[in-house]
């Protein structure tokens, strides 16, 4: 992500509707013993976000949306696996009502409780064993309030609507297990009004025509974390291609000219996806593009996977690659390897911010050290990024001290050592989730150095550390 440098209460088996607040109910069958899954993934920052319980394979949503009203209705199946004997599991959906939750086709109590959508299913789930969920709901999606971090999820706008936020956004339009641990693949129809465009992330499949309604097709087959989905309606002129034998799909406003600054920036996705590819390793997606959204709320871009979403406010001043080169960085780092916890956010952002300078090193002849020097000198050493808190989770120190970090690193283990640590990385931790000590302890494998030190002054201290 980079922001802006201004910087049911539902008893389904009878139809009948109830309040929540039932207690937690351990059932058993025979010897085994049942217990609900867990309200939150075990995030200490989000202790809600996310649940326990069960690891999700993927999201299928068959979604209707009518701009006029600001109606969303559909479904959702959900497929995934017991972690545990389970004799409930939760889903986030916020705003949002259900009318029927089936497990494996038997109707399922479900009670909605804040934001989560408690299921019950009519029978315990043993653990290992995969189980589908099919949500049908609807409603008027809005947001999720953070005092802390600002707004995030659903926005109705003049033209249509905007899916997008972190650390959540996606409880806002289907019920998710919504924390970056557990990725699942996604697939997205979603049918508005003809002449209404509904841009998402993955391949675009075939768009169909009936009634004065078209459908929109979109399928992401390499597992994401929830918040890197999302869904842009509105009017938007989309240019399709292919780029080294994979989709390349983009999308501007109508409103900006043909030639505007964001269509030429969105016009280097490739190139700098193939640049950034000879230091990262292979390109991890089945598709490549970007969306410049048309809301003035959005001001901020989010590496929304295989197809960046990028808020107009970055491009004020003219064509801004920096801000490509930034967002497909993460397609690397923050996406195909995504955090466990929210903690370890500067090895989305930190990585991120060096994909920037070797990018204007390679197309603006600005050396890496350059770039580094101008933010060392400059520095408020105060924030630490490894451990950054919730209120400083988008603040510089995660973005530019992160990038000084990945930096320093490189001079202290030497360039081959670095060069392997991008690529190992990358590779080895492909389509999954990784944390700080795994990045500490494959950089002493690949250099041989004990770097305890290093990352201490560097991750955690609050002077200015050497190198």
């Amino acid at each position: 992500m980079r922001r802006r440098a201004t910087f049911l209460a539902l008893a389904f088996l009878a139809g009948a509707c109830t309040s929540s607040g039932a207690p937690a109910v351990r059932a058993s069958a025979g010897a085994v013993s049942y217990a609900p899954g867990a309200s939150g993934a075990g995030d200490s920052y989000f202790p809600t976000y996310g649940n326990g319980g069960y690891d999700v394979a993927g999201y299928d949503l068959n979604l209707r949306y009518d701009p006029k009203k600001g109606y969303l209705s559909g479904s959702a199946t959900i497929v995934a696996t017991a972690t545990q004997n389970l004799s409930r599991f939760d889903l986030d959906l916020a705003h949002l009502t259900a009318s029927r939750v089936t497990v494996d086709g038997q109707p399922a109590t479900a009670t909605k409780d804040g934001n989560e959508l408690v299921v019950t299913p009519p029978a315990g789930i043993d653990s290992g064993r995969s189980f589908t969920v099919v949500v049908t709901y609807a409603g008027t999606p809005g947001q999720l309030a953070n005092k802390t971090l600002g707004d995030g999820g659903w926005l109705r706008n003049d033209t249509g609507a905007v899916a997008l936020g972190q650390p959540e956004s996606a409880s806002t339009w289907f019920p998710v297990d919504d924390h970056p641990s557990d990725k699942a693949t996604f697939k997205l129809a979603m049918t508005v009004p003809d002449g209404v465009e509904a841009l998402s992330i993955g391949v675009p499949g075939d768009r169909t025509t009936a009634d004065g309604w078209t459908t929109w097709r979109w399928t992401e087959s390499s597992p994401l974390a929830s918040y890197l989905s999302t869904v842009i309606i509105g009017q938007y002129r989309v240019t399709t291609g292919t780029h080294a034998g994979k989709p390349m799909v983009t999308a501007v406003p109508e409103s900006l000219a043909v030639d505007s600054a964001e269509a030429k920036s969105l016009a280097r996705t490739g190139e700098i996806a193939d640049f950034l590819a000879t230091k990262f390793g292979p390109y991890p997606f089945d598709a490549y593009g970007g969306i410049v959204v048309e809301d003035a709320r959005i001001r901020y871009a989010l590496e929304t996977q295989s197809r960046p979403a990028y808020g107009r406010a970055f491009f004020s001043g003219g064509e801004n690659d920096t801000v490509v080169a930034h967002e497909l960085a993460h397609q690397w780092f923050g996406d195909s390897v995504a955090l466990e916890k929210w903690q370890d956010i500067w090895l989305n952002e930190g990585f991120a911010t060096y994909a920037e300078w070797l990018w204007q090193e390679h197309d603006e002849d600005i050396a890496v050290r350059e770039s580094f020097d101008r933010t060392y000198d400059s520095f408020d050493w105060k924030q630490a990024p490894g451990n950054p808190g919730v209120a400083h989770l988008f603040g510089s120190a995660v973005y530019d001290r992160g990038g000084m970090t990945v930096y320093a690193l490189r001079k202290t283990i030497g360039d081959a050592a670095f060069d392997r640590l991008l690529t190992t990385w990358t590779s080895e931790h492909r389509d999954g989730n990784a944390n700080t000590a795994d990045l500490i302890a494959l950089a002493e494998k690949l250099s041989g150095k004990d770097l305890d030190a290093f990352f201490q002054a560097w991750l955690y201290g609050t002077t200015k550390p050497t190198y």
